[in-house]
């Protein structure tokens, strides 16, 4: 394996001592992803609860099953979220197919349309939330403040090409959000959970 393939030491070792069954691993692991997850979750289900019910789910699953992250795949991060984002898919689709079934209204096309403007949601939030820090300040200048690049530039202290850079390299991130293959394709993880 190359010096660039070789999982951060942080996750190898997290998916150790879950494999032992440390529950204080399983407290550190909560602690730093349980915001991701839930965020996530919400996303794609728009009920706070349902979130806080995949959130468990997710959790249970990293527990029961540690030895289903593969490192070699890439980050710990980006497998938990692949892991929330696949549940909370299914919770969407279970859940509005019980409603189509149940009220008759709507079509199972418009269900994958609800399900697919979900999904790229949530891995556009995934996305933002993972790119670094001066591209995401770029970017939240930019579309909340409503900033072009010149004034960007300035209230970063940057020059405007760097700012026009950062620009251009966070949007170019961003706008993989809707390369998905399949409305339930994962945010980014290359193995299957």
């Amino acid at each position: 394996m190359a010096k660039k393939d070789v999982p951060p030491r942080w996750d190898r070792k997290m998916q150790q001592r879950l494999a032992r069954g440390e529950a204080a691993a399983l407290g550190e692991l909560y602690d730093r992803f349980a915001s991701l997850v839930h965020g996530l979750a919400h996303r794609v289900l728009g009920d706070e609860r349902a979130a806080d019910g995949i959130t468990r789910e997710v959790f249970i699953h990293v527990w029961e099953h540690p030895d289903s992250y593969d490192p070699r795949q890439g980050p710990l991060r980006t497998w938990v979220a692949t892991l929330t984002h696949r549940l909370a898919v299914q919770r969407l689709r279970a859940t509005e197919t019980a409603a189509l079934t149940r009220e008759g209204a709507g079509t199972a096309e418009e269900l994958e349309h609800r399900v697919r403007r979900a999904s790229v949601a949530a891995r556009a939030d995934y996305i933002v939330q993972s790119m670094p820090v001066p591209l995401r300040s770029a970017l939240e200048r930019a579309y909340f403040q409503r900033r072009d690049y010149r004034q960007t530039a300035t209230d970063l202290g940057i020059t405007e090409d760097e700012a026009r850079r950062r620009l251009r390299l966070g949007l170019q991130l961003l706008s993989t959000a809707h390369d998905t293959a399949a409305p339930d394709a994962p945010p980014g993880y290359g193995g299957a959970v």
